[in-house]
């Protein structure tokens, strides 16, 4: 009998560690498969292959492929906070190449054709120095920030939208819900949804809304950080120049007036002060820095005034969709199985007059999202995309809220690409 057990217990070892070994290989390839990034390699931004642009029906607009490889905002953390010995890309503008204390502060929403047609409500930013850069794809608040913050393209850091699917769950990234059933932070843990380390693994000061702390976006592109909120605009300065004199080298910012002003009302009066009032913030936060800090403006995205030039989808089109993703400007559409090629030839018909009308091949093999998009992160993308080049917004039931949105980003035309990135120093 103990000769029995002996041979049992044996035998059973022997399977137990042969099953750990293969699973853990198999589960080591598959990390691999979906991390790019990080430990194992730092690269600089001008190591990424630049973009191309992409072919577009005759008479349509072309759009604007973010440039990964040169000026484009995933590469100022990196920039800043990456190896000592690396010079800064020559891109930065000229206050923030030498500085060795960097402010930057995202203005969200406030894209370089805004700033360049109102100089005259911005005194303090059309004064400094420095000119547009790229931003990312979708121009979407969640996939720019995650993008800033790590110093990743959208394809490896894989926020790849405002609403992407991840396992058939539409989950809204902002708010961090899932189509009909509410709060997905334990369905979907920030933390594995997007696993890389913002600003280089540093534990940098954020001066953000108090309120968006604790929020699971917070968890997924922040986390680390040390939070330092403000509950009034006035206190952004003042806390900025606070976490400066007790030794941070590097303090990000962020407010998000000008992009709420420009949803809830649009272009006009409205506006026109929110621009003068974040001009004054900026010339507060230049203000209150020690001499010698570089204080760094850009965005995440621009606009593009809609309103009501909201498009239904085609009916007969939508027969073909099982469900969709993205936002009103870059909608995805997946099709019903092998219903794939038959939307595209339908969704060419019904729309191809207002957008772009592209496939997620396209989009990989133009470098929409980077060069580099595991599959885990493919798999979020719909089948095709409805992606405007004119004023209008495509409409999706399930993607509202309390109220209708007046401008809108999300495309890849100039006004929604391109945002500022200037400098001055204090």
């Amino acid at each position: 009998m103990p000769a029995v057990i002996g041979w049992f217990i044996g035998w059973f070892i022997g399977w137990f560690i042969g099953w750990f070994i293969g699973w853990f290989i198999g589960w080591f390839i598959g990390w691999l498969s979906f991390a790019p990034a990080r430990w194992w390699t730092v690269r600089a931004v001008s190591d990424l292959e630049p973009s191309r642009p992409g072919a577009v029906p005759p008479g349509a607009p072309q759009y604007v492929v973010p440039n990964y490889a040169g000026a484009n905002v995933r590469g100022l953390v990196p920039a800043f906070l990456g190896p000592s010995h690396l010079a800064r890309p020559d891109w930065l503008p000229e206050p923030a190449r030498q500085a060795r204390h960097v402010v930057l502060l995202v203005l969200d929403g406030l894209g370089w054709d805004q700033l360049r047609d109102r100089p005259h409500l911005a005194p303090t930013l059309s004064a400094m120095t420095g000119g547009p850069i790229t931003t990312v794809a979708p121009t979407t608040t969640a996939t720019a920030l995650t993008s800033i913050t790590t110093g990743l393209t959208p394809g490896e850091h894989g926020l790849i939208g405002y609403r992407i699917d991840v396992g058939g769950d539409v989950l809204n990234v902002l708010r961090w819900h899932t189509d009909g059933r509410g709060d997905a932070r334990r369905l979907h843990e920030p933390e594995r949804l997007q696993p890389f380390p913002p600003f280089m693994g540093d534990a940098v000061p954020v001066v953000s809304k108090a309120e968006l702390e604790r929020s699971a976006f917070s968890a997924a592109h922040l986390r680390g950080c040390v939070p330092v909120g403000w509950r009034s605009p006035s206190s952004l300065a003042v806390t900025v120049g606070e976490q400066l004199r007790a030794g941070a080298p590097f303090v990000y910012a962020y407010y998000d007036g000008v992009d709420k002003i420009a949803h809830e009302r649009g272009f006009g009066d409205y506006y026109d002060a929110e621009l003068r009032a974040a001009d004054r913030l900026v010339a507060d936060v230049i203000a209150a820095v020690p001499a010698g800090v570089a204080v760094v403006v850009t965005a995440d995205h621009g606009q593009v005034h809609v309103g009501d030039r909201v498009i239904v989808p085609d009916a007969a089109m939508m027969r073909l969709v099982h469900h969709a993703s993205g936002e009103g400007r870059f909608r995805w559409l997946h099709a019903r199985p092998g219903a794939s090629a038959e939307l595209a030839s339908a969704a060419r018909a019904a729309h191809g007059d207002v957008s772009w009308v592209v496939t997620r091949e396209q989009t990989l093999d133009e470098g929409w999202f980077g060069p580099v998009v595991p599959p885990p992160v493919q798999a979020r993308l719909g089948d095709v995309a409805l992606v405007a080049h004119q004023d209008v917004s495509f409409d999706d039931p399930a993607d509202s809220g309390p109220f209708q949105l007046v401008c809108r980003h999300g495309s890849l035309t100039p006004a929604e690409v391109y945002v500022p990135l200037i400098a001055a120093l204090g």
